[in-house]
């Protein structure tokens, strides 16, 4: 019954290509990446391109502006399934001009063209990863643009859960904290099935991330909400504000949030990402200057400074551990990995400290060693700073395939009663 399965994946801001990564490593016969697009602005290098190119060489390629890329060319790639990270940006919107042409949302903001991709191909699923400050944004209205994100997929007939997932907690070796959003087509036999369901069940235990992600019977603290969204967009971009939980569901505008409570899986320590350290070169040891300047970055502080406007205020800033713990996950990296600032790793190894090299910090994704070999190191940092945890997405694509599947058979059942 599987022989045959495929999705056709479209890529988008694919960066160094941890979805397809992780999306092959689940099962390269099903997950067929034949079109990719990633372009990194104002920069003449285009370094995580060229790592894509390197490291796959099926599929069309496409270093471009995203924002240039024409509807044709979208419906050409077909897909079954689009995939991508992008940027949390300011989601308002505002009413055309015209007023009868729906909705433009703010130039230059990139879910707008994820929503573009979905809207001239009507791909069967959406995966896209973000940060989990997406869930509060703006500050000024809580939980507005994902308001938006969610009745713009509504709008195009999808239904969609979410979940912040904190990789240690499921077994990675870095706490890296990051919100992923899954979207099917109404009408799959996949949202017949769920449609059976409470909007907590899905949450809990029946939905896309409770069974590879498991989480605890009841919600942290109790917390849960729900909310029917506005059916106009621009009311929900002017107004709406809601507290959106680490985990939930949107049927039909119909939403239902919690804080669920995972059910922990050993995490990998950082001791055990390490290169053997006679593989370290010198140039990652801390000189006795920079060890003095770490323990001043990463101690407590409490500084006076003056606004413009010569208003005295304090900086204050907690103290952390001098080193990173080998027998915790590492923290979450971040672009300035490779840069001398308090969020950088510094671990202590035989009495003497030091950086992570780029290769150990691909382990702490999960990528193979050398994955962005060619660049500069400063680069490598910076690509790894911006990437996932590549064994999430595997373990999404098995979710993925286990719904294709018995999307399949219920499609041959259909036939079989109608023939």
């Amino acid at each position: 019954m599987g022989e045959n399965l495929k999705l056709n994946v479209m890529e988008l801001f694919a960066g160094v290509g941890g979805f397809r990564l992780g999306l092959e490593r689940a099962n390269p016969d099903l997950f067929v990446v034949n079109w990719a697009n990633q372009w990194e602005p104002s920069r003449k290098s285009q370094d995580a391109f060229d790592c894509y190119v390197r490291n796959f060489n099926k599929g069309t390629h496409v270093n471009k502006d995203i924002a240039t890329i024409s509807n044709e060319e979208f419906q050409a790639a077909a897909p079954d399934l689009i995939v991508g990270g992008f940027p949390c940006q300011d989601y308002s919107v505002a009413r055309s001009l015209s007023g009868e042409k729906g909705i433009q949302g703010k130039k230059g903001v990139l879910f707008w063209e994820i929503r573009r991709a979905i809207e001239h191909t009507h791909p069967k699923y959406v995966l896209l990863e973000n940060v989990d400050r997406l869930l509060k944004s703006p500050s000024r209205q809580r939980g507005r643009d994902f308001a938006v994100m969610l009745a713009a997929l509504r709008d195009l007939d999808y239904s969609v859960e979410w979940r912040m997932i904190n990789a240690a907690e499921y077994g990675f070796a870095q706490r890296r904290r990051r919100v992923f959003i899954f979207a099917y087509k109404n009408g799959l036999s996949f949202d017949s099935e769920q449609e059976q369901y409470k909007l907590k069940d899905i949450v809990f235990e029946k939905g896309f991330f409770a069974k590879p992600f498991p989480v605890k019977e009841e919600p942290y603290k109790k917390r849960t909400d729900s909310v029917d969204l506005p059916k106009d967009i621009v009311e929900i971009s002017d107004e709406f504000s809601f507290n959106f939980h680490p985990a939930g569901v949107m049927r039909y505008g119909k939403v239902y949030t919690a804080h669920v409570d995972p059910i922990l899986q050993e995490p990998t320590p950082l001791k055990d990402i390490l290169i053997d350290e006679e593989n370290v070169n010198g140039e990652f040891y801390l000189s006795k200057e920079e060890e003095e300047k770490f323990v001043y970055m990463r101690g407590p502080k409490k500084i006076e400074r003056q606004s413009p406007d010569g208003h005295k205020y304090y900086f204050s800033e907690g103290g952390m551990s001098p080193t990173d713990s080998l027998d915790k996950p590492g923290r979450t990296m971040l672009t300035s990995e490779g840069s001398n600032n308090r969020s950088t790793h510094i671990v202590e190894v035989n009495g003497r400290k030091r950086r992570l090299t780029p290769i150990e910090c691909e382990r702490l994704n999960d990528f193979p060693d050398n994955w962005t070999a060619g660049m500069t190191n400063r680069m490598r940092y910076f690509c790894m700073g911006n990437a996932l945890v590549v064994g999430l997405i595997e373990i999404m694509g098995k979710r993925i395939e286990e719904i294709e599947k018995q999307n399949k058979v219920e499609e041959v059942q259909l036939e079989l009663i109608t023939s």
